[in-house]
């Protein structure tokens, strides 16, 4: 096969090319399983068989809610092949979100991970009419298993596979995502194998990724940005190992040691908080060289940086010890989905971990922006340069338009909300706010939507001024506030492990977070730290009054999107009284 225009071409492509003993991997039971190219295409094979004897015709829907392992692979190119439509969904999202999902597009069969996912689709099935069978990828009582599905189709020929696969056209539909949102119901994306292709063959060849190379892989692959790049990982004979969960990071990390990973901001705030919360536990010597090393990488780092003497010790003594945290081999890590604060981007590559900042929507499969691995090609503070085939421009009031091969075909069932989205001339509105720096990298500075006006008329970014805060590494979560109203404010989850620790150093002992955060040292603390903070804004952006929260938002609790996006409306909604309480002084 001298090149792939169908997702599912992309695993028989590396089977030629660059055949692997580890295409894909995954601990079962605490030990590594290897599949080899060979091996993931015989099974995909044997699902597409299972499909077609189970009477799945071409543009049914199937469901596919597991967290990241092989068998996700197997069921997603195995039914795209036979021209089945793939629907992803968050493991983590509610009974009526699936039941939305599930009517809207009118599931056929899903396939599921585990009990607790089996149980929650099972629980509703009864309500869901089109949906007709479920399987579960472990053994799972009352459940058929993916093994037994496996040997469904054991009596239909390979030629009946391969006929419908050659019927498949690059531009017809493959996948349905439906977005998490942080507002409303969720929309169900259409995206075209040349959709995704396109964005593929871009991404490519800006990442430092070879046959040589294996990658670790936790975000969720249900998400069009993991799922991408694990696609990138086979057609450039890239290994991919799954991490056992989030919780196992650390160890996955150091077990693998992987050149490469995609990452979201929140996962590296939390590693650059681990870093810093060891820092300050050295003492005399050990302690003056990490926060000198740490200055170093973020004041005087930049992007046309030569190491010199001092950087070189900076390396050997500190630096060197954060990349063995990683496994000791990373050459990239591309991150995306929120807004990376600059100098992590700095800190972490400065240390030689190269972090590379993205943007792109599920609307455009997904990626419109990259910063590129190449010296003079990346900036700090910016998603970077439109990809090969995309183009970018700003509208009047700012908004982020794009349009190329990698613009969706549409919303599910929604003529109307794609109109909006995607205008006549095929250009898509991000609903994102964004300028250009040094004329070629592209800068977000809000969400069109986010962008509020105070009492007063005057227009605010909260986004902006969200970023800068978090600067502090005692502010772990906020959200700015101030629509309407007569000055800024914001809420704040404090980052708990580091705020002990300072109130430890000063002597200040707490049985609850709730009464730390209500002492007059801790709220001096904050407030020294907000008007440090506030100096870079005008007058109407400063934050003038503030909230300290005792609950870290998250996706469990319906706070943040599954890509850890905070729900502006759902925190807003939660914390009325407090906000009113705000201003009403």
């Amino acid at each position: 096969m001298k090149d792939y225009t169908r997702l599912f071409d992309i695993l028989k492509y590396q089977e030629q090319k660059y055949p692997r003993k580890d295409c894909l991997n995954y601990k079962y039971n605490g030990k590594w399983r290897n599949y080899s190219t060979q091996e993931v295409n015989e099974i995909v094979d044997k699902v597409s068989k299972s499909l077609i004897k189970l009477g799945v015709e071409k543009d049914d829907k199937i469901a596919l809610i597991s967290s990241n392992r092989p068998e996700w692979n197997f069921v997603d190119n195995g039914m795209l092949q036979i021209g089945a439509i793939n629907v992803p969904i968050y493991p983590t999202i509610s009974k009526d979100e699936y039941e939305y999902i599930f009517d809207d597009a009118k599931i056929k069969m899903a396939f599921v991970s585990d009990k607790g996912l089996f149980e929650k689709i099972n629980a509703i099935k009864d309500r869901l009419p089109s949906l007709e069978k479920i399987y579960s990828f472990d053994e799972v009582e009352g459940c058929e298993s993916f093994e037994t599905f496996l040997k469904l189709g054991e009596d239909v020929d390979l030629v009946e596979v391969s006929k419908r696969a050659d019927s498949i056209k690059p531009e017809e539909l493959a996948t349905i995502i439906y977005t998490s949102g942080t507002t409303g119901k969720p929309k169900g994306v259409m995206l075209s194998h040349d959709n995704i292709i396109s964005n593929i063959k871009s991404v490519l060849t800006l990442l430092p990724l070879t046959k040589e190379n294996i990658s670790l892989s936790f975000l969720p692959l249900c998400h069009i940005f993991e799922r991408v790049v694990t696609y990138t990982y086979f057609a450039t004979g890239t290994g991919c190992y799954y991490a056992e969960s989030l919780e196992t990071l650390s160890d996955d990390l150091k077990d693998v040691k992987p050149h490469f990973f995609s990452t979201v901001p929140r996962l590296l705030e939390k590693v650059y908080d681990t870093i810093i919360s060891k820092g300050m536990e050295l003492t005399g010597l050990k302690k003056k060289l990490f926060f000198w090393a740490l200055d170093l990488a973020q004041n005087e780092f930049h992007e046309d940086y030569k190491p010199g003497l001092k950087f070189k010790i900076a390396d050997k003594l500190i630096f060197s010890k954060w990349r063995e945290a990683l496994g000791g081999n990373v050459i990239g890590i591309v991150t995306g989905a929120a807004a990376l604060q600059e100098r992590l981007g700095r800190v972490f590559s400065a240390a030689g971990i190269a972090i590379r900042e993205g943007y792109g929507q599920t609307e455009s499969s997904p990626v419109i922006t990259v910063n590129r691995f190449e010296p003079g090609s990346f900036k700090f503070g910016t998603v970077g340069i439109p990809i090969p085939g995309v183009e970018v421009k700003l509208a009047e009031n700012g908004e982020i338009l794009c349009k190329g091969p990698n613009v969706m075909m549409g919303y599910y069932n929604k003529p109307e909300e794609t109109a909006k989205t995607v205008d006549e001339d095929g250009w898509l509105h991000t609903g994102d706010v964004g300028t250009f720096i040094d004329g070629k990298f592209l800068k977000i500075t809000d969400r069109v939507k986010a962008l509020f006006k105070t009492s007063g008329g005057k227009y605010v970014a909260p986004q902006v001024i969200e970023e800068k805060m978090k600067e502090s590494r005692f502010v772990e979560q906020i959200i700015v506030l101030g629509e309407n109203r007569k000055f800024v404010s914001a809420l704040i989850v404090p980052s708990f492990l580091n705020l002990k620790e300072w109130c430890e150093k000063n002597a200040l002992t707490f049985p609850s977070n709730d009464e730390m955060i209500k002492t007059p040292e801790v709220l001096a603390l904050f407030k020294e730290e907000v008007e440090r903070l506030n100096e870079s804004f005008g007058k109407v952006e400063k934050v003038k009054k503030f909230e300290l929260l005792t609950d870290e938002w998250s996706v469990d609790s319906g706070e943040l999107t599954p890509t850890m996006k905070v729900k502006r409306k759902v925190v807003i909604e939660k914390y009325d009284a407090l906000i009113e309480s705000i201003y009403n002084v």
